[in-house]
C-alpha cells in the first residue's frame, strides 16, 4: 500500500473540478509542501491547455477544439490518478516545463 507522502490531500484536491486549483492553492500556501505544488502548477497548466480549448473551438474550429479538449481531459484524470498514487507523473515535456513556467506558484 502506498504510504501518504506530506501535500498528497492537497495534490489530490488541486484536480476537483472549478474551485480544487484554487483551493489547494491557498491551503498550500501556509505548508509549502512540494509534492502539492508539482500537481497544482502541473493543473494550471491543465487548466489553460482547457481555455485554449475552448478558445480553439470557439473561434477556429469546432472538431480541432473538441478534439484538443478531449487530450486534456484524459490527461487530467491520468494526473489526478498520479496525485492519488503519490507519484509526480503527467504530461510528457509539459508537465516539466509548467514546472519551469510557474514558479510563481510554489
Amino acid at each position: 500500500m502506498n504510504t501518504p507522502i506530506p501535500g498528497k490531500k492537497i495534490a489530490i484536491i488541486t484536480y476537483a473540478p472549478f474551485v480544487g486549483f484554487l483551493i489547494a492553492f491557498f491551503m498550500n500556501s501556509e505548508s509549502h509542501y512540494t509534492f502539492a505544488a508539482w500537481h497544482i502548477k502541473n493543473m494550471f497548466g491543465l487548466f489553460l491547455l482547457f481555455i485554449v480549448a475552448l478558445i480553439i473551438q470557439s473561434q477556429i474550429d469546432i472538431l480541432a477544439g473538441d478534439i484538443i479538449w478531449f487530450i486534456t481531459f484524459l490527461t487530467w484524470l491520468f494526473c489526478w490518478l498520479m496525485a492519488i498514487l503519490n507519484r509526480k507523473n503527467g504530461i510528457p515535456y509539459l508537465s516539466e516545463k509548467f514546472q519551469e513556467w510557474f514558479t510563481f506558484l510554489d
